[in-house]
């Protein structure tokens, strides 16, 4: 492109009167592009922030892998060996047993309901942690010892605590497991395994369903009111890196083969992330609609200026400047109003979205939402995305005016009225 074709573009972005200023055409134009750009990049950035969010609330007691087993019991006697083989493998930085089962809980009165129990390793100097569940005691601690100092308390979810109204190193819990399917020679019924345990503690992550529906306990206790002597349920793993999760999950059930099974934490929560993942392509498009609307806007000021300029096209054309140069022309035009637009939603999205994130300007309410403002995270890969889209769009919206200014010819051009 000559510096002629770029001297002549400039001049018909600015007014008919010779001022230096972009004519009103081309500000509306540039507007359409930095709205739509500052939108698609404040919103994504929006939607990776909750997303992380929510991912980060979910992990906190949700392990990177956990290691399964196929049968009917559904338990594993021999977790010291397997223990063994996952801490060898490659990209494992920690490993623990754990023992998840269902109960019934009572305070006392007549009101019960169903929870999820977990068993862990009671916390203790130099544990490796798998999850970071400890670190959300409001109440207590995870040594899960009574009063007697034996480790057979409990904790519970803050909604959990408060629904049931405990005070913790006060009052206790009883819990009612089936634990095992055994029928009641004198009954002919399943009988019950009921323990009573003291509430050591209370913790809060954030998250409604550990929060609402947990119960926390030390692993010998909750193999006990499972009634799975020394078995467990499983043995959940840490990893290096959280994203490497699928490979090491790969390669544990391929070490240690049938009848073990690996889950990693997007396997766990795969409804949930899948979920986003959809709600966030789909904004991405109807905020891209925001951005075709702006290349609409290109087209229509580009065509204009053609009926506008005809005559002097006719006359560079006249003088002998070829049609390739006239498509120039409109081609930097349209570049240079889709480049402008651009850039200017580029820092206006970023500069919004850290005033949202770093001075909090959406507070939320954390007893509905469980965060007390909107996070956003933009991600460099979404930001180069979106500006590329928005400076392609803006191209292919200069191929129609450019083709049509290129296409006239130069004796009706200058007899155009």
């Amino acid at each position: 492109m000559t510096r002629l074709e770029l001297h002549i573009a400039g001049r018909y972005l600015r007014s008919r009167r010779g001022s230096k200023l972009l004519s009103l055409i081309s500000f509306i134009a540039i507007g359409g592009v930095m709205v739509g750009v500052s939108a698609l990049i404040l919103i994504i950035g929006v939607m990776n922030g909750l997303q992380n969010d929510l991912r980060e609330k979910i992990l906190i007691g949700s392990p990177d892998i956990r290691v399964l087993t196929y049968g009917e019991d559904l338990s594993m006697p021999d977790w010291e060996s397997v223990m063994r083989n996952v801490e060898a493998t490659s990209g494992v930085v920690a490993a623990a047993p754990f023992v998840h089962t269902q109960a019934g809980i009572s305070k006392g009165g007549n009101y019960a309901e169903g929870v999820f129990v977990m068993g862990i390793v009671p916390a203790r100097p130099g544990l490796k942690e798998v999850t970071s569940i400890r670190q959300t005691a409001r109440a207590g601690d995870f040594t899960f010892r009574d009063i007697r100092g034996a480790p057979e308390g409990v904790v519970l979810g803050s909604r959990l605590a408060v629904r049931l109204n405990v005070i913790v190193g006060v009052d206790s819990v009883t819990l009612i497991s089936l634990g095992s399917t055994t029928v009641s020679p004198v009954t002919g019924m399943l009988t019950p395994n009921i323990r009573k345990h003291e509430v050591t503690g209370i913790f809060e992550t954030g998250m409604y369903e550990y929060d609402n529906a947990y119960v926390l306990m030390a692993l010998p206790a909750a193999q006990e009111l499972a009634q799975l002597g020394s078995a467990v349920t499983g043995i959940e793993v840490k990893t290096v890196d959280r994203w490497d999760a699928p490979r090491v999950a790969r390669l544990l059930a391929d070490t240690l083969g049938f009848p073990r099974r690996t889950e990693d934490w997007q396997q766990q929560n795969s409804s949930l992330f899948q979920a986003l993942k959809l709600e966030k392509l789909g904004m991405t498009v109807i905020l891209l609609l925001i951005v075709l609307v702006a290349a609409f806007n290109i087209v229509s000021t580009l065509t204009m200026v053609v009926t506008d300029k005809t005559r002097e096209i006719g006359i560079l054309k006249a003088m002998g400047m070829p049609a390739r140069s006239i498509r120039r022309i409109f081609f930097a035009q349209g570049v240079v109003i889709g480049l402008v637009g651009t850039l200017s939603g580029l820092a206006v999205g970023l500069a919004s979205a850290v005033a949202l994130d770093r001075y909090r300007l959406i507070p939320l309410d954390p007893a509905v939402y469980f965060i007390d403002h909107l996070p956003v995270d933009s991600q460099p890969l979404d930001v180069v995305l979106i500006v590329v889209a928005s400076l392609a769009i803006a191209a292919i919206a200069t191929v129609y005016p450019a083709r049509q200014a290129a296409a006239l010819y130069p004796v009706e051009a200058i007899r155009h009225e």
